[in-house]
């Protein structure tokens, strides 16, 4: 299966919008609906990349619960927060350690990240860090599709 890359992530300013959900009422499609028509508007992005960040609970992967709700952010990266959309927010990531999963595949495939969390993690030389967990969506990304192309990024400390 993949291998990851460990990276220094150094801080980065995001604007998007969210949605508080659960894996089981998974909002994703109407999060992103709403969000993309507006990203033109957004002025000073960094890049073409989009953002699909989660925030979880402290507590989230500690007795997995596919209904217990996270908050996720349909996003994109800015140079700074002058001139943000009245229905847009912003969020800093903040710098840290993080294992980036070259992932292919539908992104409705959760196999991936049964991996990463039983499978990688408890055989490597990190834990789960209490960060925000994001993927990278370039212009590779083709939603839902097998031939689909993102970075999927997973907070970590070593042990």
């Amino acid at each position: 299966m993949l291998k990851p890359r460990i990276e220094a992530l150094q801080e980065k300013r995001l604007v998007g919008k969210h949605l508080g959900m659960s894996l089981a009422q998974n909002r994703t499609g109407e999060l992103w609906g709403s969000f993309a028509p507006m990203i033109k508007a957004i002025s000073n992005t960094i890049s073409d990349n989009k953002f699909s960040l989660q925030v979880y609970p402290k507590d989230y992967f500690d007795n997995f619960d596919p209904t217990i709700e996270f908050e996720k952010w349909a996003m994109v990266e800015v140079a700074d927060f002058i001139d943000v959309p009245d229905q847009c927010g912003t969020f800093v990531l903040q710098a840290g350690l993080y294992a980036v999963f070259d992932y292919k595949g539908s992104s409705t495939d959760s196999r991936i990240f049964e991996y990463i969390f039983s499978a990688w993690l408890p055989s490597s030389d990190y834990i789960l860090d209490n960060r925000p967990h994001f993927e990278v969506l370039g212009k590779k990304y083709k939603n839902n599709h097998p031939e689909s192309e993102e970075q999927i990024w997973i907070p970590v400390q070593h042990k």
